[in-house]
């Protein structure tokens, strides 16, 4: 199952207008806001921080986080042998 963020981008102006708008996006993924046309800030719902901020997980959970699923990995692997020491 394949999960789709999306990302929206309101100037600050916007979100002094339409804060309501900003939180319901901020659910479905980052909000970008921008001022003068350049990104400053990111809003993210508060699920997303915490789970950003460094709550511990084990291995398990942090495999498991969005967007990983998709991910194949195979490594290779690797023969170290010993070199003879030179004592020249």
């Amino acid at each position: 199952m394949e999960t789709t963020v999306k990302i929206t981008t309101l100037s600050s102006r916007e979100l002094t207008r339409d804060i309501s708008r900003a939180k319901k996006a901020a659910e479905a993924g980052p909000v970008i806001i921008t001022d003068h046309g350049r990104p400053r800030f990111v809003l993210k719902s508060y699920d997303e921080f915490e789970r950003l901020s460094g709550k511990r997980r084990n291995l398990v959970d942090a495999l498991a986080m969005l967007g990983l699923s998709t991910v194949d990995i195979e490594p290779s692997r690797i023969t170290i042998e010993p070199r003879e020491a030179d004592l020249s």
